[in-house]
């Protein structure tokens, strides 16, 4: 009985580490977060490539607890008010910022 005991108290013990390892905060994302923010920055960057007035090379997509940022050089005023609505419009965005220059 005693074997046992000490097993389901490692159990325990590896599961609230494990629990407590891949908790976000403020500065930093959980497990979860980054998997998700990888799918969204996927899906921004995809939509902006179907987007033919924009040329995706020239955009950089990041994402952070589902906040989008934008950076890069851009040839019209135009082309950040696409890319901008392009990634408002992808399910799982929380926010965009906006870091393009006009070129």
């Amino acid at each position: 009985m005693t074997s046992i005991k000490r097993i389901f108290t490692l159990l325990a013990a590896l599961a609230i580490a494990t629990t407590l390892g891949c908790a976000g905060t403020a500065k930093s994302e959980s497990t979860g977060e980054y998997v998700d923010d990888v799918a969204l920055t996927a899906k921004v960057k995809k939509d902006i490539f179907d987007e033919p007035t924009l040329k995706s090379a020239e955009i950089n997509v990041e994402t952070f607890k589902g906040v989008v940022q934008l950076s890069g050089f851009v040839s019209s005023q135009e082309n950040v008010n696409t890319a901008m609505a392009t990634a408002r419009a992808v399910n799982g965005v929380t926010s965009v910022k906006n870091d393009m220059r006009v070129k």
